[in-house]
């Protein structure tokens, strides 16, 4: 399956080096280094999971997943926090994340949590076109 990722992060060295690794596994990546530039993408073109960092300048991550949440309900989101703890995770959930992970980001545990995404996504997409 392949599984079509935008990451969404204010940090260009991290967004860099996750960016490799995903390409090394051949999976395709988009980037953005704020909200309003992942909005763009998001219009441009289908995304199966989104990584969102939640603290960015401008527009933050909780207010990127509620626009994210209602333009494009069926793209699963994966929070990336680095500043705040557990609470946050668990609140980004609340509003329709997928999941969470800490930063510093393991990567094979964020690769696993996108894979299950992607495969949550492709079954409401065909929960929703009846097949």
């Amino acid at each position: 399956m392949d599984i079509h990722i935008l990451l969404v992060d204010d940090e260009a060295d991290f967004v860099e080096t996750l960016t490799k690794r995903f390409r090394i596994r051949k999976i395709p990546v988009a980037s953005a280094g704020s909200g309003a530039d992942a909005l763009k993408l998001l219009e441009e073109q289908e995304f199966d999971v989104v990584i969102l960092d939640v603290r960015m300048p401008g527009m933050g991550g909780m207010e990127l997943l509620r626009l994210i949440r209602a333009k494009y309900p069926l793209t699963e989101v994966i929070m990336l926090t680095g500043h705040a703890s557990l609470e946050t995770g668990m609140q980004g959930m609340s509003m329709g994340a997928y999941d969470y992970v800490l930063k510093p980001a393991d990567f094979d545990e964020l690769l696993d949590k996108v894979r299950r995404a992607a495969e949550r996504k492709a079954l409401n997409v065909r929960a929703q076109s009846g097949n």
